[in-house]
């Protein structure tokens, strides 16, 4: 097998062994599993890469798994990492094809799976050519999905043990054409922070409003000063978003009781340190004073979770040029919109030169898009994915005979 791969691109070969990833793939959609608990596919990625002849190393970030593949010349030292990311989300499926999930409640809503999938075609085309100078990481994380398993695995050492010089991470995008490569040179998705702002007033009969402070008309103040935070404090050249999500008052049973707290949980999405720090700010002194006007207080908890996802200019560029190696000029866009999404592997970029990019599923006119009950990865693109994935390996270490 390693002579007839070698004969052919990375793309041409992975598309030989297709059938078989889309079955793996299909496999792991079954049988979901949440950030932390991926015992069963931290499992089946193990034996993958065992099979393969790929040094294993399990348990970095509890079911974290790490492949490591020697190339054939080692002169350069130079060492790069793939990364994907395998949990599943707490949603509950409503598709009808014999491989949904098995599991009520959980589901593949974001195609973990097949980014899983990916970085399993890039390993064992890396695995069976090692034409490469250098060593090539293959990072399985667990627990993306808000859970932070990309720290967890930082915090094991991942990079104290792995050396790399430059990471990569991918995703499938739904509004982007089947196979087409975006990327670009900077700001890829947002910072995510979480805010819960507790309003404490004094409830008491709907009947005696005058002898209470209601909590629910100063949240209602609050969530309308809160929408003038964009657009009155950001420079309309940067982005941010502030939602508020959720808010908890009272009983649904209990129509005529005003209670004496109510709670507001929301979402703040930014790309620069400067715009979070003053919408935090803000949304300190805007729910202070708004409250104390009624006569009631109000606290905000304000938690960053998770960095701007920044991509190093020259590892970005160096990307858009392997994938229009793979995939063609005109399918690849080198100046993609970011998005005000969030994701962790921003955490292992803060340490790390490297690119994180997007491949096109299409589907998204049909409702086929992330977090949906009815989404589905396209198995269509699984060769593009892993051809990318492992002609970064091969051209960010060339063999230079």
């Amino acid at each position: 097998m390693e002579g007839a791969v070698a004969l052919r691109s990375p793309l041409e070969a992975i598309r030989q062994f297709h059938d078989e990833l889309t079955l793996l793939r299909r496999d792991l959609h079954a049988h979901p599993e949440l950030g932390f608990e991926e015992v069963r596919t931290s499992g089946i990625v193990a034996r993958q890469l065992e099979s393969m002849g790929i040094e294993v190393h399990r348990g970095i970030g509890k079911t974290g798994v790490v492949g490591v593949i020697r190339g054939r010349r080692s002169d350069s030292g130079r060492m790069v990492g793939l990364r994907a990311d395998m949990d599943a989300l707490p949603m509950l499926e409503e598709n009808d094809f014999s491989h949904r999930s098995t599991k009520p409640g959980l589901m593949h809503g974001c195609g973990h799976d097949g980014h899983t999938t990916m970085l399993l075609g890039a390993a064992r085309y890396l695995a069976a050519t090692r034409n490469f100078d250098g060593t090539a990481v293959l990072i399985f994380q667990p627990a993306e999905e808000g859970r932070g398993g990309a720290r967890a695995m930082i915090e094991d050492g991942l990079f104290d043990t792995f050396k790399c010089d430059a990471i990569f991470a991918l995703h499938n995008w739904p509004g982007l054409p089947a196979g087409h490569i975006g990327i670009n040179p900077g700001p890829m998705m947002a910072a995510a922070d979480r805010f819960e702002i507790t309003i404490e007033g004094r409830g008491g009969h709907g009947a005696h409003a005058y002898q209470t402070i209601d909590p629910v008309v100063i949240a209602g103040h609050l969530i309308t000063a809160i929408q003038s935070i964009v657009s009155r404090n950001v420079n309309p050249l940067d982005s941010a978003v502030v939602s508020v999500c959720s808010l908890q008052a009272g009983h649904p049973g209990a129509m005529s009781v005003i209670p004496r707290e109510a709670t507001l949980v929301g979402t703040v999405r930014s790309f620069r340190k400067t715009v979070q720090d003053m919408v935090e700010t803000r949304l300190r002194d805007l729910s202070a004073g708004i409250a104390l006007s009624f006569g009631a207080t109000a606290t905000l908890k304000y938690d960053r979770l998770f960095p701007a996802t920044i991509n190093t200019p020259n590892e970005a560029n160096f990307l858009a040029d392997v994938a229009t190696s793979v995939v063609g000029k005109e399918n690849v866009t080198r100046d993609l919109t970011p998005s005000m999404g969030s994701e962790d592997f921003s955490v292992m970029l803060q340490g790390r030169q490297g690119a994180y990019f997007r491949v096109g599923q299409g589907g998204a006119e049909s409702g086929c898009v992330l977090h949906s009950s009815g989404y589905d990865f396209n198995d269509a693109i699984i060769p593009v994915g892993a051809a990318v994935m492992a002609s970064a390996v091969e051209r960010g270490m060339p063999v230079i005979d």
